[in-house]
């Protein structure tokens, strides 16, 4: 498996969940990886994990001088990014609500981190690879609440979501003739460490996957081929696209 052989890629939210996998999955590909997370324990040990092909970075994806200094770190090794995924993020169970009744503070922290966060992320990004000048690809993790009412119930994440969709068809636009590729990944409900208020739930996890037709909730390691893809060789014609990895998910 030499798919990623020679490049270097930079994940975001990759000490654990999706993030951790499909790092994992590009180190096996031949990548050289970055681990970024705001966890600096789950960073190192994630990157110990993979082995020698990991390196850790505390990277704060709402603070940019935090986003500059992890990318600064590829810079230090002699590395330009040629892969970043931007899959970091939160959710805010039980302070993220219907629009009535949702606190202010709670909508501008998870804009500031799921939103701001990836602009920041993708304005490094693109800086780092207009500097190789060899173009890149940029990989965004969406989700179906940003492309229909499925999460009625989180206004603040969803938005962020359908912000990020918006952002990726942006970017890629802009960017295009610069060899830049910007595409968005899209999962269904994943069982990772962000939901453990729905997986503690039987009744809510249950009610979430009867929406999804495969029958099931997806797992981290569902979405890596699809990162794989649009990271290597093999996507070069795809920019600006959103591919859904949610067992059907969003055709309801």
């Amino acid at each position: 498996m030499s798919r990623l052989e020679g490049k270097t890629a930079l994940v975001t939210g990759a000490g654990t969940g999706i993030g951790y996998a499909v790092a994992a999955r590009f180190a096996r590909e031949g990548a050289r990886v970055v681990i970024a997370d705001r966890d600096a324990e789950a960073a190192s040990s994630a990157a110990e994990a993979i082995g020698d092909a990991a390196r850790a970075a505390v990277m704060d994806i709402s603070d940019e001088p935090s986003v500059e200094a992890a990318f600064g770190l590829l810079a230090a090794e002699g590395w330009s990014p040629d892969v970043v995924v931007a899959n970091a993020g939160v959710q805010l169970f039980g302070k993220d609500a219907p629009a009535a009744e949702l606190d202010l503070a709670v909508w501008k922290q998870t804009v500031d981190i799921n939103l701001t966060g990836t602009f920041l992320t993708i304005k490094h990004a693109l800086r780092a690879m207009l500097t190789a000048g060899a173009g890149g690809s940029i990989i965004l993790t969406g989700s179906p609440t940003g492309l229909n009412g499925e999460g009625k119930d989180f206004t603040a994440y969803s938005a962020t979501k359908a912000g990020i969709h918006g952002l990726a068809r942006t970017v890629a636009a802009a960017y295009a003739d610069r060899n830049i590729r910007v595409n968005t990944v899209v999962p269904a409900y994943t069982e990772t460490s962000l939901v453990t208020t729905i997986t503690s739930d039987p009744e809510a996890r249950a009610a979430i996957i009867g929406r999804i037709p495969l029958g099931r909730a997806g797992a981290p390691e569902d979405v890596e081929g699809i990162m794989v893809f649009l990271a290597s060789d093999d996507g070069a014609f795809a920019t600006g696209g959103l591919f859904a990895v949610d067992g059907g998910m969003t055709t309801l």
